[in-house]
């Protein structure tokens, strides 16, 4: 099949640990199974129909099946951006106005596309950033997906066959992180959770899972590992160990640090988006930052709109990599924060989420998971299609939004939840 590639812890009362954390769904349809070869997807349709434990039921909107995933602008003309010039909808962005109003550190943008030919933008401080967290784990995802479309421009099978094949080891790298990822015995008998340990093997699907599903710092680390060894090593990925100790022994740091900010940023300048406003050049555990020194990251909420606006119309890489990393933020696990708004239960959530807390000695004050006193971000990106299945002549709403928060004190998380209950009762008051 020919591509066409279009413009391509515990925590201290001190202030001394800086968290890197996100929780987020499990992803990709559970019918992936067959064609991606990713273990949890066959285990978590088992639990549907009570052949597996722990029984977890899955809200409809989790239910969709791939061949239902698809790009709302895909093969249409259409060139629509969002720049400082955008027209922002009179009712939409009033909306947003008065749902943020009171909520100085709130940025956030929406971008209704429920009539893909009429698009509706609003945004509140769209161009103010925060440190991105496990959001800019999607960024590193769009970095692999494009040394895999470099790789084999014409054959998309074959960068499937690699995702589905190459197995990886955890190493360094990987460590330390606290995430737990779904491991499936090898009987099929139940999951368990855990945090990665060094010397487990995943393939690279599984892994990308792992880094955008349960937002594992190890896998996120992991992902962007091999992205630049595929660079480096091109169609003789994988290297054998030998070869890739001697890549890192022979690279100088810096070097190491160029090329990995270069290979996630170069697809996101291929389509126009600004990487001064989203970046993320550091890798997320101290393990592999020993050996690719990190620089400061940034990401603004208009950009996180404009990375899923790409995405839609099939420009990230090229059209069957947007799908590929559409299909691999579907929200097929229990859901939480943002996602877990009871007026979502019927839709169809393509969702990351990512968090940050630091905490510093204050008087009477305790510090606790998520709730910092120093700092406290949380963000959420969502591309969210409403119902998921939509009956005989029933509108389905279809929006992009991206929000991120610095709450001190407060765990953000019901917060985002209620702020979606308002958004979708907004752009559903809108209308198409």
């Amino acid at each position: 099949m020919k591509i066409d590639r279009r413009t391509r812890t515990r925590v201290p009362l001190a202030l001394a640990l800086l968290l890197l954390t996100g929780s987020g769904p499990s992803p990709y349809p559970l019918d992936g199974w067959e064609t991606t070869g990713i273990r949890r997807l066959r285990a978590y349709a088992m639990m549907q129909d009570g052949r597996m434990r722990p029984d977890v039921r899955l809200p409809p909107g989790a239910m969709l099946p791939t061949s239902a995933v698809r790009l709302t602008l895909a093969n249409r003309e259409n060139t629509y951006d969002i720049d400082s010039s955008t027209v922002r909808d009179r009712r939409l962005q009033a909306g947003l106005e008065q749902i943020l109003a009171g909520r100085p550190s709130y940025r956030a943008a929406i971008l209704d596309l429920t009539d893909p030919d009429v698009p509706k933008y609003a945004a509140v401080r769209e161009q103010e950033g925060y440190y991105p967290g496990s959001v800019g784990k999607l960024l590193v995802m769009t970095g692999l997906f494009d040394q895999l479309a470099k790789l084999y421009p014409d054959d998309v099978e074959a960068r499937r066959t690699l995702l589905r094949t190459t197995m990886v080891t955890a190493d360094a790298f990987a460590m330390p992180n606290s995430h737990a990822v779904p491991i499936v015995a090898d009987d099929w008998s139940g999951v368990t959770h855990r945090a990665v340990r060094v010397e487990d093997r995943f393939s690279l699907y599984e892994w990308i899972d792992h880094a955008v599903s349960p937002s594992s710092n190890a896998a996120g680390s992991i992902v962007w590992k091999q992205a630049l060894l595929l660079q480096e090593f091109g169609r003789d990925y994988p290297p054998t160990p030998e070869q890739e100790a001697e890549f890192f022994r022979s690279v100088p740091r810096q070097e190491l640090a160029r090329r990995s900010i270069e290979l996630v940023e170069e697809p996101l300048r291929d389509v126009g988006l600004d990487t001064e406003r989203l970046h993320i050049r550091g890798y997320f555990t101290s393990g592999a930052q020993r050996v690719i020194p990190p620089q400061p990251s940034r990401v603004v909420p208009r950009e996180l709109v404009r990375w899923m606006l790409k995405l839609e119309q099939g420009r990230l890489v090229d059209e069957w990599s947007s799908l590929e990393m559409k299909r691999l933020i579907y929200f097929t696990r229990r859901r939480y924060r943002y996602a877990a708004a009871p007026v979502l239960r019927d839709a169809a959530v393509y969702f990351k989420s990512g968090s940050l807390y630091r905490c510093k000695e204050e008087a009477g004050y305790e510090c606790v998971q998520y709730k910092g006193n120093a700092e406290n971000l949380m963000h959420s990106v969502a591309i969210v299609e409403t119902p998921a299945q939509p009956s005989a002549g029933e509108v389905q709403h279809r929006y992009l939004v991206s929000m991120m928060s610095n709450v001190l004190k407060v765990n953000s998380a019901n917060e985002h939840m209620e702020i979606a209950s308002r958004i979708d009762a907004l752009v559903r008051s809108v209308g198409p």
